[in-house]
């Protein structure tokens, strides 16, 4: 369960990095477009990293 959980959160990192850096480093967009997309990969950063937290504190009380 715990492999399981862990390769969950690579996967999706692994996503959000390929899907959500990509257009930001090479976006031929005006800057607010860059920065927009930006604060959007930084906020699913976040929130993949605090379920991840609350998935681990999970599995440890089980």
């Amino acid at each position: 369960m715990k492999l399981l959980i862990h390769a969950c959160f690579i996967i999706l990192l692994l996503l959000v990095t390929f899907f959500g850096v990509g257009p930001v480093l090479y976006a031929d967009g005006v800057l607010t477009e860059r920065l927009l997309t930006a604060a959007v990969v930084v906020i699913l950063y976040a929130t993949i990293g605090f379920l991840y937290s609350r998935a681990i504190k999970w599995i440890k009380r089980k």
